[in-house]
């Protein structure tokens, strides 16, 4: 469990004994201890060498947030949803 904390994770999911993790160089989820995390993470937090790091994390958001409005499909004058 230990190696899925090495280098650049996203923290997907808290629960209250373990949290999972995905290594952002390959995409892979891995399932850790919460206590391996820092106490400060929350979900969404990209953690570098055991330390939340806010500005990987900020970057990552704005990469997602570009990715959703690249992929939105405008709705036409008129229609509603």
């Amino acid at each position: 469990m230990a190696g899925c904390l090495v280098g650049l994770v996203q923290v997907e999911l808290l629960e209250d004994t373990r949290a999972q993790v995905v290594r952002l160089e390959s995409g892979r989820a891995c399932v850790v201890e919460r206590a391996a995390l820092p106490a400060d993470a929350r979900e969404g937090d990209v953690v570098v060498d055991g330390r939340v790091e806010p500005e990987a994390t900020a970057l990552r958001v704005l990469e997602v947030a570009r990715r959703r409005a690249r992929l939105a499909v405008p709705v036409p004058p008129g229609l509603e949803l």
